[in-house]
């Protein structure tokens, strides 16, 4: 991902303002810059990283912020900034492992407007969006929708529909996605690449949209997740190739970890049942009930097939509380 500091969008791929009906400028002016710091000893530093930065959207007058939210898992200090450079301590305040959502609070006034929450599903592919990262024109992007579909990632984690951009943001994480109303549709994840034809690949942004919000905000800013049972959870990184679930590697000190699981080990079937794709798979694990359920797995290992029971966790309870400073 590039640096927060030193980069630009091609001047042929920014917005203008006369292609859009609201204010461009004004939108832009929502997004701001994230910096977050993680303690070395954190659950996520391994992977994550301690340094993360990217972006936010004020969609509140309060100084509520929308993210991404492994931008802030763990952070024990995060700071924004605005296009205008005025600088502000923020809380990490909440992390929703089902969305993928990340909300923190300004510590002090951002002075910007808040972007107001759209309905992504008014959108079609080939509409016009825009893909913003804190900094107004320069570090914005003109781009369409170009897909809408599930998305399955290897950490654990399924959407029912995400949403696909092009051309790509070069500092996705946290980006705004702007509809044509001028109102916020969601926000980057990840930048993925999409087969075209003659063998060549399109780069693309994954968007989560900001529907998945409008039932579960009051919970995040209340409890700092969902409310509710929390999903099993195996501690594994999986990925499909060729129709089988293909375990790459585990979280250290996570329930697939404790119970023997290896890279190269291949998930047949769980609880009896097979799977092909990593989003069935997934899903069968969160079917079984909550978080601390015994998850049955049938793994082929190295011309062996045998069953393995993981005793499964609460993803939050491995991860650092949050402080408020």
């Amino acid at each position: 991902m590039a640096s927060p500091d030193h980069w630009t969008v091609p001047a042929a791929l920014r917005p203008k303002p006369a292609d859009y009906a609201y204010d461009l400028d004004r939108a832009l002016a929502a997004v701001v810059s994230l910096s977050a710091q993680v303690p070395p000893d954190a659950f996520t530093a391994e992977v994550l990283g301690t340094e993360r930065a990217g972006n936010g959207v004020l969609i509140r007058d309060d100084g509520l912020v929308l993210t991404i939210g492994y931008l802030i898992a763990e952070a024990e200090s995060v700071w924004l900034t605005t296009g205008a450079g005025r600088v502000v301590p923020g809380h990490a305040l909440a992390y929703d492992h089902v969305s993928g959502f990340g909300l923190v609070q300004a510590l002090g006034r951002l002075d910007v407007p808040a972007l107001p929450l759209g309905d992504s599903s008014r959108i079609a592919v080939k509409d016009r969006v825009v893909v913003a990262g804190a900094g107004g024109r320069s570090r914005a992007v003109a781009a369409r929708l170009v897909a809408r579909q599930e998305f399955a990632g290897y950490w654990e984690y399924v959407l029912d529909e995400a949403l696909f951009t092009a051309p790509a943001h070069p500092h996705w994480g946290g980006a705004a996605l702007i509809g044509p109303e001028g109102d916020l549709l969601g926000v980057g994840s990840l930048q993925l690449q999409q087969a075209v034809r003659d063998g060549e690949a399109l780069d693309i942004n994954m968007i989560v949209s900001s529907n998945l919000l409008g039932t579960i905000l009051d919970d995040l800013v209340r409890l700092g997740r969902q409310a509710g049972a929390a999903r099993p959870w195996l501690g594994l990184y999986a990925t499909e190739i060729d129709n089988k679930i293909v375990v790459m590697s585990t979280a250290t000190g996570g329930p697939a970890e404790e119970a023997g699981l290896e890279s190269g080990d291949v998930i047949l079937a769980v609880a009896g049942r097979a799977v092909g794709a990593l989003a069935r798979f997934f899903r069968r694990v969160w079917a079984l009930g909550e978080a601390g359920v015994e998850v049955p797995l049938t793994i082929h290992r190295r011309g062996k097939t045998f069953d393995v029971r993981i005793a499964s966790a609460d993803r939050a309870r491995f991860l650092k509380a949050p402080r408020l400073h």
